[in-house]
């Protein structure tokens, strides 16, 4: 059932739905006005979704430094939980029921100062699918821990985060 999650991931209208409103800037501001006001005031962009694989960029400006001159740790972090929660999004709006996620764990290393624009690319988008399949198939809560990496444009690594995403089928009051 995972696996036919992610090829609707890659296939259906819904799934293609999403993708454009997460890539299209125009439609990506508006969802972050109504429903991510601080992402939007940060500047995050969502360069590359697919629900496998989400790459989400944070600029290095006088949005999100802070006093030591690199981006501020919480800017990081926006854009580190939005490539996780984009694919975890996917998996649920595909879902054949209704499915709750949260974040229940968040972890996370900084490596270099972040001093320009920094890109977090999560490829573990299956893993959402594979829990959001588990918790209809059993109607236990599952989880998924989706790692996502985040580099500056030479290609050094500023910051690793993982995510765990909580998925509980929905009851139906």
């Amino acid at each position: 059932m995972a696996e036919s999650l992610a090829v609707q991931a890659q296939t259906t209208p819904a799934a293609a739905k999403l993708r454009s409103r997460m890539t299209n800037s125009f439609l990506l501001r508006g969802f972050m006005l109504a429903k991510l006001p601080l992402a939007l005031v940060a500047g995050l962009r969502v360069r590359e979704f697919d629900g496998g694989r989400c790459v989400v960029t944070v600029p290095y400006g006088w949005r999100t430094t802070n006093p030591f001159r690199s981006t501020y740790f919480a800017a990081l972090s926006m854009a580190a939980e939005m490539s996780t929660g984009a694919p975890a999004m996917m998996a649920v709006e595909l879902a054949s029921r209704p499915v709750a996620l949260l974040i229940v764990n968040l972890e996370a290393n900084f490596g270099k100062k972040a001093t320009g624009l920094s890109a977090f690319t999560c490829e573990d988008g299956a893993k959402a699918f594979a829990a959001v399949a588990d918790t209809l198939h059993t109607g236990e809560p599952a989880t998924a821990r989706l790692e996502t990496v985040g580099r500056s444009p030479d290609g050094t690594e500023v910051a690793r985060f993982v995510f765990t995403w909580s998925f509980k089928k929905r009851s139906k009051h």
